[in-house]
Formats: structure tokens, sequence, C-alpha cells
């Protein structure tokens, strides 16, 4: 929730890392945190965030790395599986949108008419909030949209939908191409939404993938790559 204070240990295995090398991220100044470098205290929404970044920037090797390790993860499990999120009846196809503010607002209205929200206002302003902090969308096309916060007043379950716009859209990727692909990640608790961020980013770095999600006839098609 958000508010939350972790120390150095709490907060290395919220986020799936060694203590060293979270105490190594804060005397370079990268991971956000109050109090002094020997004894650091990590606001809990606030190193998410970072977490979340992080995880966007990552390379496949890394990302394999980070999987391995993420917390919340049971001994001998593998990597997430998307298939606790996502369904065809969650994949909208020609969404129309033409900016990045429109197509943030299409992905709340695609969550809200499944019946997935609490509050569509809620989920538009904390992803709204995310986006300020830097843009989700990767090089290559993709973007990850995802709330600022993790926590059950947002949505009913955690899900993940899958929204292909009529024309690409320029959301700020560091290439400075559009993205065509968006997948809205919301999930109701905090370790649950990093490792399915980290197993989404992953499966896109496969080239093969990518091409075939663009070209699927129908959402069945669309989820059944990603399943």
């Amino acid at each position: 929730m958000p508010g939350e204070r972790l120390n150095l240990e709490q907060a290395a295995a919220f986020l799936g890392m060694e203590p060293l090398e979270l105490s190594k991220r804060v005397r370079q100044g990268e991971a956000p945190f109050s109090g002094n470098v020997d004894n650091p205290i990590f606001e809990k929404d606030e190193i998410d965030a970072w977490a979340s970044s992080r995880i966007l920037e990552m390379n496949e090797r890394r990302l394999s790395k980070y999987e391995q390790g993420a917390v919340g993860k049971k001994e001998n499990e593998g990597p997430f599986r998307l298939e606790r999120l996502v369904s065809p009846e969650r994949v909208f196809l020609q969404v129309d949108a033409r900016t990045k503010s429109s197509m943030l607002a299409e992905l709340v209205n695609c969550a809200d008419s499944l019946g997935l929200l609490y509050d569509p206002h809620d989920l538009l302003e904390s992803l709204r909030a995310r986006e300020d902090l830097c843009s989700t969308a990767l090089p290559g096309g993709f973007a990850i949209p995802h709330p600022r916060h993790h926590d059950p007043y947002l949505a009913q379950e955690s899900f993940l939908i899958v929204a292909l716009p009529t024309v690409p859209i320029h959301f700020g990727a560091q290439d400075g191409k559009p993205s065509d692909l968006f997948f809205l990640l919301v999930c109701q608790e905090d370790r649950q939404h990093l490792r399915a961020l980290a197993r989404l980013c992953s499966m896109l770095l496969n080239p093969n993938l990518a091409a075939a999600l663009r070209a699927a006839e129908d959402p069945s098609a669309i989820c059944s790559l990603l399943i």
C-alpha cells in the first residue's frame, strides 16, 4: 500500500535483489531512498516505480536473471504465466485512439467495459501519474502502461488488456518511433506486478512473437500466442 516504508533488507527482498546490489544502487544515486546511504529507508511505492522502470530497460540476459530470482516466486517455479491475466475477451482490435492521452483513456474504457474496474477515473489518474515518471513505451513498437500504485481497490482482479490502435501512436519510446501494440497491466499486488511485467518484457524481446502478434487476425490468436 502507498506509504509503507522498508529497510534495505526488506526492499531488496521485495525487488528480488541482493541487499549488496541495492546498496550499490543507493550509493550510485540510482534507487530512491531517504535517510543516509548507510541506513537507507525506502518508500514502497517509490521503489516499486523505480523497479518497474528498471525492468522496462533490461535486456534479455538481465530479464532472465531477474526472473530467476524474482521475489514471490516459489522454489523451482518457472516464469510467471500470463494465462492468469489475459483471455480473448481482453484483446481489443482497431482501438480508435490517435494520441497518448486518448489511448490511455481507451485502455481504461476497454477494462471498464468488461466490468473489471471499481473506479475508471482512479485507474486513469494512476496511469497518467505513472507516465509522468517516464514513458512505458519500449523500442520495437510496444507500450506497457500500468498504474502508479498496485492495490486491490483499482480493479476486481488482476488483468492484462491487449489493444491494437487503428494507427500507431507516439507514446514516448526512446527510439522515437510510435507504438502499435499496447498491454495494459493492472495487478492488485506489487510482487505480482513486477513478475508479470518482467515476463511480458522478456517475451516481447522475441522478434518472432512480435511479428506473429501483429499478423494475428483475431483476439483468440493473439491470446494463444501470449499464453
